[in-house]
């Protein structure tokens, strides 16, 4: 459900309208994860906005809350590995996350449609170019003189004229 490429420019770690989800969601979605595997919180972050191709980032403000609840409603464990808390579902969760089927299939509607399935590819594959773009700025544009950085500012400001364009 959460394995997607990886888009990490920060341009696009803002929310897509919101969330794909409501505030109390969110404990579904984490449980939702860990049953697959034990991870640390920002491992959960990073999967999440890998799964939700950038659009939506979760805090650590989210994250970590939640995986304190989760802790005290004895759904995780969690356990100290390398310095940092490793999270893991326990029987009780998965029995919890279980109970809540129904929950889970209008969940994966909900977020199937506010991911674009439709365009999905073709979302991943103009992110990646993206993040190419941004990369290779990162990078050149402090070294660039006067001439190429003007040559950058008219290049990105056509192609924001065209990509507005309705």
């Amino acid at each position: 459900m959460f394995n997607t490429p990886h888009h990490k420019h920060p341009d696009f770690m803002r929310p897509r309208h919101g969330r794909p989800f409501q505030r109390g969601d969110f404990k579904y979605i984490i449980l939702h994860f860990l049953k697959d595997k034990p991870s640390y919180g920002y491992e959960i972050m990073r999967a999440l906005q890998e799964r939700f191709h950038s659009f939506y980032v979760p805090s650590p403000g989210s994250i970590y809350p939640t995986l304190q609840m989760l802790e005290e409603m004895g759904h995780v464990t969690s356990s100290e590995e390398e310095g940092k808390k490793m999270y893991t579902i326990t029987r009780e969760g998965r029995e919890f996350l279980n109970e809540q089927k129904e929950f889970a299939e209008r969940m994966r509607g909900q977020i199937k449609d506010w991911c674009n399935p439709e365009n999905i590819d073709n979302i991943s594959e103009t992110m990646h170019e993206f993040e190419k773009l941004a990369h290779l700025l990162k990078h050149n544009v402090r070294t660039a003189d006067a001439k190429k950085l003007s040559h950058i500012r008219k290049v990105l400001s056509h192609a924001y004229e065209e990509i507005s364009k309705k």
